[in-house]
């Protein structure tokens, strides 16, 4: 099967198969959604105006049984940060998408009617349908909805009310294995989705699969990748506690935000911690182990119940159990868990919206702590757009600006994840320089700076951080482009076997003869491409910094401030 660009406009609701350009054949991902918006979208353009586009991309290797290759690649303008912007997740898509020959799936265009749709794409191409009953529902009824009307078990990609409502914060969620979501969190993506007027995406690829140049080779390389991803102690750490293992970490660091970012630590941290989180999951009959996408060797995601044994939700991850717990000071499991359940309906990002709750807390709208609270504004104000509701839906850089709060913690008007940059410097620099806004996921330098993965650099220092943070996010931009989990960079950064496996891996698919330097140099080329269209759209390197407070509040326990100056972080992009 030969991969073709899909595309789909939605001004005169036609839709395309073209041959894929020279240009674009070596892409995927990251790689592939950052060209197209590149080569195809003017900077200056309104994110939610017609101009604009959205790419969903699998990754190079998805679609075969390369393990965690899972991964699918969202790219279009954000509205939430103005930049170009790419958010990926597990699930089913891109699997789906790649075996339907399907590399690119661009959508252009605005319909001129108020009408709503849904895209069908199989091997043959993409049908565009009127869509009537599922407007304004949530994501979980749109997942169970589709997957009843359709035949087969076709994969699902949704926004639900807050996309529809072009909220800045808005997310695109995937159906995963299991019937859960999984989502393309950060940036508003789903926001865009929402102005073009699409409310789900159905993939039923049917007998469709990926070609592989070398059978041999591939099985071969894939034996030796996954046996250095399953051996690595993080990944078996990741597999038993889930992501939230980190809670104890961190806070440990001195690096845990808490009560809006005035403290590194959290009193409450052992009651929202991973190992508490695994014991209930386990008392209560639900799965402490589960697979985000088909293929998954690491299975950090779990299926956590409440007190009645019913699911309450999956994919419970740190960075959302951080933002509901410690920023906000909520330190009740349930109350976290119900809350990202409702996020996770309402299709709205789970970083960005508690951020902006603990910014609302600080001025006032409600307490520290009030776990209730928060359910009650997400199910009566953000679902229901009213004005709060689309202020909290905004992000935290709007609720900062509606309530005059002046320490919001957000990097081109995007939260901040879960570290403070003054006790992990290295992550500071990768929130000030990514492309994308503050995003943990672009250069994890947590693996070195805490884990000790690929050495170890101390978080309280300067020192090697600027390059530490520029190697990985380097590297993440290639992996962004394989279809690949981030979280095979621990195994990759320690494993002298995992990496000439990946891209042994690749080789095999394509036919290729790439050797490691290739990779490097697709990273860099990824990330200049990023930021050149950011140049274009007006950024500048007065962007690439932090808010004011981190350079002057000296944070608990510590006591340290973020203190790179503006010349040194600049010093980033020498590459």
């Amino acid at each position: 099967m030969t991969d073709k660009i899909f595309r789909i406009n939605m001004t005169d609701l036609t839709t395309g198969i073209e041959d894929v350009p020279a240009a674009w054949a070596g892409h995927g991902g990251r790689g592939l959604t950052s060209t197209v918006v590149a080569a195809e979208v003017e900077p200056t353009c309104h994110p939610l105006g017609p101009k604009n586009k959205l790419v969903f991309a699998p990754g190079l290797l998805s679609g075969t049984l390369a393990a965690n290759s899972g991964r699918i690649s969202v790219g279009a303008k954000s509205p939430l940060t103005g930049t170009i912007k790419e958010a990926n997740a597990g699930g089913s898509g891109a699997q789906f998408l790649a075996r339907c020959g399907c590399k690119a799936l661009i959508i252009e265009g605005q319909p001129r009617n108020d009408r709503w749709y849904s895209l069908t794409v199989t091997p043959e191409g993409v049908v565009i349908n009127e869509e009537n009953e599922m407007i304004g529902k949530g994501n979980y009824e749109v997942v169970e909805t589709v997957t009843a009307r359709l035949p087969g078990k076709p994969g699902i990609i949704t926004i639900g009310p807050a996309g529809e409502m072009r909220m800045a914060a808005a997310n695109i969620s995937v159906k995963d294995p299991d019937g859960g979501l999984r989502s393309c969190g950060r940036g508003g993506l789903g926001a865009v989705m929402g102005s073009k007027k699409i409310k789900f995406i159905a993939i039923d690829p049917g007998d469709g699969k990926v070609d592989i140049a070398d059978q041999a080779k591939f099985r071969d390389a894939n034996r030796a990748f996954a046996k250095a991803l399953v051996d690595h102690p993080v990944s078996k750490a990741l597999g038993q506690y889930g992501t939230n293992v980190l809670v104890n970490i961190i806070n440990e660091a001195g690096a845990l935000p808490t009560r809006n970012f005035t403290s590194g630590q959290f009193d409450g941290h052992d009651r929202i911690s991973g190992e508490t989180m695994h014991d209930t999951i386990v008392a209560r009959g639900g799965k402490p182990k589960h697979n985000c996408h088909p293929g998954c060797v690491i299975q950090c995601s779990q299926i956590y119940n409440d007190a009645d044994g019913k699911k309450l939700t999956s994919g419970f991850e740190y960075e959302s159990i951080w933002a509901m717990g410690a920023d906000c000071c909520i330190d009740n499991l349930d109350h976290i868990a119900e809350a990202d359940r409702i996020m996770d309906d309402i299709g709205i990002d789970s970083i960005e919206t508690p951020v902006a709750f603990a910014v609302a807390m600080e001025a006032g709208v409600l307490p520290f702590g009030d776990g209730p609270g928060v359910c009650r504004i997400l199910r009566e104000d953000v679902a229901k757009g009213t004005a709060l509701g689309r202020i909290i839906g905004g992000g935290a850089g709007a609720v900062g600006r509606a309530f005059g709060v002046t320490r919001v913690p957000t990097v081109k008007n995007q939260a901040i994840p879960a570290y403070d940059p003054r006790a992990i410097k290295g992550i500071g620099i990768t929130y000030a320089t990514s492309t994308q806004g503050a995003d943990h996921t672009m250069g994890y330098t947590i693996a070195t700076n805490i884990l000790g993965v690929g050495g170890k650099i101390d978080p309280l220092t300067k020192e090697g951080q600027v390059e530490l943070s520029r190697n990985l996010q380097i590297a993440t931009a290639a992996i962004d482009s394989t279809g690949m989990c981030l979280f095979i960079a621990f195994a990759a950064l320690d494993d002298q076997t995992c990496l000439p496996a990946l891209i042994d891996l690749i080789n095999a698919r394509f036919g290729t003869s790439l050797v490691g330097d290739d990779v490097v140099n697709l990273g860099k080329s990824i990330l200049k491409t990023e930021r050149a269209f950011n140049i274009a759209a007006g950024f500048t390197s007065v962007d690439d910094r932090l808010p004011e407070f981190f350079y002057t509040e000296p944070l608990p326990p510590h006591n340290v401030v973020f203190d790179f100056s503006g010349e040194e972080i600049d010093t980033f992009w020498n590459f």
